[in-house]
């Protein structure tokens, strides 16, 4: 009875290191994942930030008129 117990004790235990293996394969693949999706994130925006910048500047070079010099008649 003891023998038939301590196996079934082993293998709960084995069962459980498996479980624990796994979430932490789980664990490891979500921070891999957020981390993608962070880095994607940041250069969208910095994306997103340089193309602000350049139509800002487009828009105030087309609103910029030419100086004129006076002309003489």
């Amino acid at each position: 009875m003891d023998r038939v117990k301590s196996r079934a004790e082993e293998q709960f235990a084995a069962t459980q290191k498996k479980g624990k293996k796994a979430l932490k394969e789980k664990e490891k693949a979500r921070l891999e994942r957020a981390e993608h999706v962070a880095s994607l994130r940041a250069l969208r925006l910095a994306k997103e930030a340089a193309d602000k910048k350049a139509a800002a500047e487009k828009a105030a070079a087309k609103n910029k008129k030419p100086s004129r010099l006076p002309q003489a008649h």
